[in-house]
């Protein structure tokens, strides 16, 4: 049996979805956890059980795009099938360029997420059928996000130079939560949140929260 996990905002999907799966008779699928953003997405699969992760991209904090790269950094074996409302051909090519195993929209029929995870049980990538782009279409497209990746990466190294535990504090830092409550969430001490918020100012360069906000949202690293 794969253990799934389910990351969306709404609850009413996260429940959807995994009355859909959990009822499949004779599933090799279970759903056994829902998150609602981005930090504690990546955190559920680091502690828990996970064979494969549906999310959506439009979670509050950390941005889908950044939290798939996260995942398919740190945990390659587990596949990411995207879930989502977006029908740009180019925010599809960057999701297959971060890792997505999968790319399947909310306004299709069940069937469609249910044919996605049996392709993640042949390690093979699927796209929603009911999106009209052609292989080598996606491909270019696939190229050219890798150009831009690369425009972008150099244009967010010092970001990249922050640990990982700092990069899930980051998120939480801009959406406005006091140290208490990113020590409950991360399971770590408020001195420490402190420490970690120290750095990351210092290692970014800035000076007051206000511009961390701008540059994580200038970055692209955060939805507010």
């Amino acid at each position: 049996m794969k253990n799934i996990l389910v990351a969306d905002h709404l609850e009413l999907i996260c429940t959807g979805l995994t009355y859909l799966i959990n009822h499949q008779q004779k599933s090799l699928f279970r759903v056994v956890a829902t998150t609602h953003n981005g930090t504690d997405t990546f955190m559920a699969v680091e502690q828990h059980d996970i064979d494969v992760v549906i999310m959506e991209l439009d979670m509050p904090g950390e941005t889908g795009l950044l939290t798939l790269q996260r995942l398919h950094d740190f945990f390659p074996a587990v596949p990411v099938i995207v879930l989502s409302t977006h029908e740009d051909h180019q925010c599809i090519a960057q999701c297959f360029r971060n890792g997505a195993a999968a790319y399947v929209l909310k306004q299709s029929a069940n069937t469609e997420i249910l044919t996605a995870l049996q392709h993640t049980l042949a390690n093979e990538t699927y796209l929603d059928e009911n999106i009209s782009i052609c292989p080598e279409k996606l491909r270019e497209l696939y190229n050219e996000c890798t150009c831009g990746c690369t425009r972008m990466g150099q244009s967010r190294t010092r970001y990249q130079e922050l640990t990982h535990r700092e990069q899930e504090v980051l998120p939480l830092v801009t959406l406005g939560y006091a140290n208490r409550e990113i020590a409950q969430r991360l399971c770590i001490s408020t001195k420490t949140v402190e420490a970690h918020k120290a750095s990351i100012m210092r290692k970014l360069s800035l000076n007051h929260h206000v511009d961390l906000v701008h540059y994580a949202v200038h970055h692209h690293l955060v939805n507010i």
